[in-house]
């Protein structure tokens, strides 16, 4: 004989079912109700002036850096439509001289320092994730310490002077090679790949440095691309470190071109773009096709990752 659930209990489960929230058939729970036609047109307001308010700009730059001096000179500055578009800003500051060299040098320093940042951030967060680590604990707090407290310009800077590093590439890498906000995501990541992989691989006679390459890296795609966009970014945009460091024009970065010669508005003549031009491009226009270029290697590069970017920044953001 089956017993019958008491009447208390039965007038709560009914009252839960009434008050659960049910999908519509748009997705959204019924007690959202469905978006107004004006709500839907002014968030669609908002976001399309967002949209020009970033676009406007950088069409502007794009097009006075092509324009023809005629057009500029009838504008008095920026132009947002040409009709006789040209690359002669472009050939000007590519065919050698100060920002050839500066774009060579930010690409060199991008790559390597990329490369060496993700080698030592991953080397660390493998292993304070391991447990039985040696000075795990101690290593950890270190880590945390420096993103709590930073050790300020002075400090850094003798620090950089008495490793005899001042004037060298090396002062805009070793300084900066390791973020603690960076070790800390991809730590996070790699304790949430499952252990009994790494069981099954030490069973089957492998090795940390093996496992790690093999079977953590392979999995970690997602956060290994957004972790590297943001050291590539960090290094390709860096001037400050560069405008310390290093005494010598013949070894600035391209930001700091572009800091010398666009914010500063510094003029920029023949000699230093060893330009075959017999009539050089008006300072706007050479200095919007250098504040170009250093915006394209970002661009290009972010699409091939993006798919992976919003898994990677989820990372540590849920538990379970």
């Amino acid at each position: 004989m089956t017993s019958r659930p008491a009447p208390a209990a039965v007038s709560v489960a009914r009252h839960a079912a009434r008050t659960r929230p049910r999908p519509s058939s748009g997705g959204r729970p019924v007690w959202m109700g469905e978006p107004s036609k004006l709500g839907v047109g002014a968030r669609g307001l908002v976001l399309g002036l967002g949209c020009l308010a970033v676009l406007v700009p950088f069409w502007a730059v794009l097009m006075t850096s092509i324009a023809s001096p005629e057009e500029i000179n009838s504008a008095g500055g920026f132009v947002l439509w040409t009709n006789e578009p040209t690359l002669d800003s472009y050939r000007a500051v590519l065919s050698g001289g100060i920002v050839t060299r500066a774009l060579l040098v930010s690409a060199g320093i991008t790559v390597v320092g990329t490369a060496l940042s993700l080698v030592s951030t991953i080397a660390l967060a493998y292993a304070l994730s391991r447990p039985g680590t040696l000075l795990q604990k101690p290593i950890l707090l270190m880590t945390v310490f420096t993103l709590l407290f930073n050790p300020g310009i002075i400090p850094m800077y003798l620090t950089v002077k008495q490793l005899g590093l001042l004037d060298s590439y090396l002062a805009l890498i070793l300084p900066v090679l390791v973020n603690a906000f960076n070790v800390i995501v991809m730590r996070a990541f790699f304790q949430g790949i499952p252990g009994e992989l790494r069981e099954s691989a030490y069973i089957d006679g492998a090795g940390e440095l093996r496992i790690l390459l093999r079977i953590v890296l392979p999995l970690s795609k997602a956060v290994v691309a957004v972790i590297g966009l943001f050291y590539a970014v960090a290094y390709w945009n860096a001037f400050f470190s560069a405008m310390l460091y290093l005494q010598s024009s013949e070894k600035w970065p391209l930001q700091l071109v572009l800091r010398t010669y666009v914010v500063n508005n510094t003029p920029i003549g023949a000699d230093q773009l060893s330009s075959n031009l017999e009539n050089l491009p008006p300072q706007i226009s050479v200095q919007m096709a250098i504040l170009v270029i250093s915006v394209l290697p970002i661009l290009f590069i972010y699409p091939f990752i993006q798919k992976h970017f919003a898994k990677g920044l989820m990372v540590g953001a849920v538990k379970g």
